[in-house]
């Protein structure tokens, strides 16, 4: 009885021996959680160790500027996060070369003093919308300055108009010919790069005042022409050319005769009633390639006519 009593005991306390070791192993476990851009890892460490044999047991390699929290020789401690933060390429450009920076996510304006750029108070970051860089992002300074000019430029001179009662409507003739005046003008100019991007007035000062030109506008709407009353909507003066019969029939399909004239519908309507001094009365009722403008082309019966003609500048009222 003694002996199985014995044997009863041995084995309780090798089975508490046991518990107890078992016990004591996962006492000293430390669990620990480890972050890897954003990446959670779970993993643990018995009895002591630091973050470092942490990364090692997990063959997490630590690249040149990656960042790691707490720091790499810190000691384990139960329910740690160890945080890595890995570093990435960025790009900067300015003053006509490029730069690159490796680094974690920092500001831009971190980024760029990282790449050995200085930023001006006035210089534009172009980049991607983001607080913190991010992996082959790519920053562009642009540089800007400002100076100011003087510039001397000139003033337009306005047109005034009156009536005339000695001219026909449709008719001008100038009184008084205009005048530009000068202004100095202060402008501050932006440069983006060297390029200029904006101009601005600041300032304005007449040097000379501008002289304004006067026209007189013809009012007469009836004239007497071979002791007959003429009535007309307007008066032009026009050049005038001459052609002959060459088989075809006018834009209107009439046969061409005296009387019918060649013009340019956007300046004299198709169809209308005509009275050409040195030609007579007329009727718009052909075009012509060349006949553009202020032109005319006169139906004559003979080519001698025609050439007796030549080019003239003729009166023409225009009747209705």
């Amino acid at each position: 009885m003694g002996i199985v009593w014995s044997k009863q005991r041995a084995y309780l306390a090798a089975v508490l021996g046991l518990v107890l070791l078992v016990s004591l192993f996962f006492a000293l476990q430390k669990p620990v959680s480890i972050e890897v851009d954003g990446k959670l890892i779970k993993s643990s460490v018995f009895f002591s160790g630091t973050v470092r044999e942490v990364l090692d047991k997990n063959h997490i390699t630590l690249n040149e500027k990656d960042k790691v929290e707490p720091s790499l020789n810190a000691p384990v401690k139960k329910k740690m996060k160890i945080t890595v933060v890995r570093a990435f390429k960025v790009k900067v450009v300015a003053d006509g070369c490029s730069r690159e920076v490796l680094s974690i996510p920092v500001s831009i304006k971190e980024a760029i003093k990282l790449a050995g750029f200085q930023l001006g108070e006035q210089d534009i970051i172009k980049t991607t919308a983001t607080s913190l860089t991010i992996p082959n992002q790519e920053i562009e300074i642009i540089r800007v300055t400002q100076e100011e000019q003087e510039v001397k430029e000139p003033i337009a001179f306005q047109v005034e108009r009156t009536s005339d009662n000695t001219l026909e409507r449709g008719l001008s003739r100038t009184i008084k010919q205009g005048k530009n005046g000068v202004a100095l003008n202060t402008f501050k100019v932006t440069y983006h790069n060297g390029k200029e991007a904006k101009r601005e007035v600041i300032g304005s000062k007449t040097l000379l005042e501008p002289v304004n030109k006067l026209v007189a506008l013809g009012t007469i709407t009836s004239v007497s022409r071979a002791g007959q009353r003429l009535d007309f909507r307007e008066a032009k003066y026009m050049n005038a050319s001459a052609y002959t019969y060459t088989g075809r029939n006018t834009a209107t399909g009439r046969q061409p005769a005296v009387g019918l004239v060649a013009v340019d519908p956007s300046v004299v309507p198709m169809g209308s009633k005509l009275y050409i001094e040195g030609y007579g009365y007329a009727e718009a009722a052909d075009t012509g390639g060349a006949i553009k403008g202020n032109r005319l082309d006169l139906f004559m019966e003979e080519r001698s006519q025609c050439l007796n003609w030549g080019n003239r500048t003729v009166k023409v009222y225009i009747l209705e």
